[in-house]
């Protein structure tokens, strides 16, 4: 016998869970790719996709994933042997890094670790210094997923004017669109990318590259950008093809349209609202388990953690035992810690991260909370008690 029979709960950060009108939306026959409802409802889907990232710059959907996200940003506003300047604060801004040395970008990171977020005075520092503006483009993670770390967007921004630097500003939110707050034109953020699994809650498989006219402009002097990548053709398509380089991805665009259905439907402040709560019952739950024992959040500053996310330290092996007993035992799969240390170094299994980002609410977070406790409880690990009352506390508030 096993608790873990019946519907399996995915807490991990992405793929969020589907919700049911979304599947539903995908589970038709193949449209007509040339004419019809396809093409007639890109140009409300386009702008609602403005909507949430609170913007009304021009937008590239492109068949990949985030990491194909992060290759079509530069490719469209930088060329070889150009320099560009990284914000890390965890795995996946150095992940970006890498996509631009491959691409024959020189990089200039700035490393803050996986427990800090940016350091402004630094970055000033750095700016300041550039007097002969080499870095064509900042690039940042506004919530590395990682490290469940969320940066200051605007205070990147408030360098770059400060130093009066003309490099283009350039921001990863595919962890965190739609679930932590993000406005593309009032933070004056020149590219900002994001993928369609986590807050906008559609399957893998699209990812979204968003640019203003100072972008678009940089454009111009690229010296090569390949057919695929060319953002202009998918931005303000001729034709209903151009905007994919080919054939569309067509059920994808029918889940994504049920998704911003919900997310409208809902209200955006609503969903960045119920976001924050849920992620404040996790947190409440964590800070209590952590008053005996190993289990500690990484990042200790409320105003530095996301709303999407949240990373846990809980020393090697025991991160990946609880995982596997919550898979065993209970139907709940957390997500791995992923570049916290090098992979198979000691140390590696003492990670671990819940996922609470999308189509998720009070329920199904309790739930989760629960079964993480039961797990501390049958592995015999030390922790704190009192972690669900103190998020149903969380919960109860008005």
């Amino acid at each position: 016998m096993s608790l873990s029979n019946g519907r399996t709960y995915l807490a991990i950060p992405g793929p969020s869970v589907m919700p049911d009108a979304v599947l539903n939306a995908m589970h038709r026959a193949a449209p007509n790719i040339y004419a019809g409802e396809l093409p007639e409802m890109m140009p409300e889907l386009m702008a609602d996709l403005n909507r949430v990232a609170r913007s009304t710059s021009h937008c590239a959907i492109y068949i990949c994933n985030g990491h194909g996200a992060w290759e079509a940003s530069l490719a469209n506003v930088v060329s070889r042997g150009d320099e560009v300047l990284v914000l890390a604060t965890g795995n996946f801004a150095l992940g970006w890094a890498e996509t631009a040395r491959r691409m024959g970008l020189e990089c200039t990171v700035l490393d803050h670790g996986r427990r800090s977020t940016i350091d402004y005075d630094r970055l000033a520092e750095t700016l300041n210094a550039d007097s002969a503006h080499r870095f064509k483009a900042v690039l940042m993670v506004q919530v590395d997923t990682a490290t469940s770390i969320r940066n200051d967007v605007p205070a990147v921004r408030a360098a770059l004017d400060a130093a009066g630097h003309p490099a283009l500003f350039m921001v990863d939110c595919i962890a965190c669109l739609g679930v932590d707050d993000f406005h593309m034109d009032a933070w004056g953020v020149d590219v900002m990318i994001t993928a369609s699994q986590k807050g906008l809650m559609t399957p893998p498989g699209i990812a979204f590259v968003f640019f203003n006219d100072k972008a678009d402009r940089a454009r111009d002097k690229v010296e090569f950008i390949s057919q695929y990548w060319d953002w202009r053709p998918r931005a303000f398509p001729d034709q209903f093809y151009e905007r994919f380089a080919g054939t569309a991805p067509t059920h994808h665009l029918y889940g994504l349209r049920a998704a911003l259905d919900m997310i409208h439907t809902e209200g955006l402040d609503n969903v960045l609202a119920r976001h924050a709560k849920l992620a404040r019952m996790v947190w409440a739950a964590f800070e209590v388990w952590g008053q005996e024992g190993p289990v500690e959040l990484n990042v200790t500053d409320r105003a530095l953690r996301s709303h999407a996310v949240t990373a846990v330290r809980i020393g090697d092996p025991h991160g990946e035992t609880l995982r596997q007993w919550l898979i065993e035992n209970t139907g709940v799969t957390l997500g791995i810690g992923i570049g916290m240390v090098d992979k198979g170094a000691p140390g590696a299994d003492g990670f671990f991260r819940v996922g609470h980002m999308g189509h998720v609410n009070a329920h199904m977070v309790m739930g989760v909370l629960g079964n993480i406790d039961s797990g501390l409880k049958a592995l015999g690990l030390p922790h704190g008690r009192g972690a669900l009352e103190a998020a149903s506390a969380v919960c109860a508030e008005a």
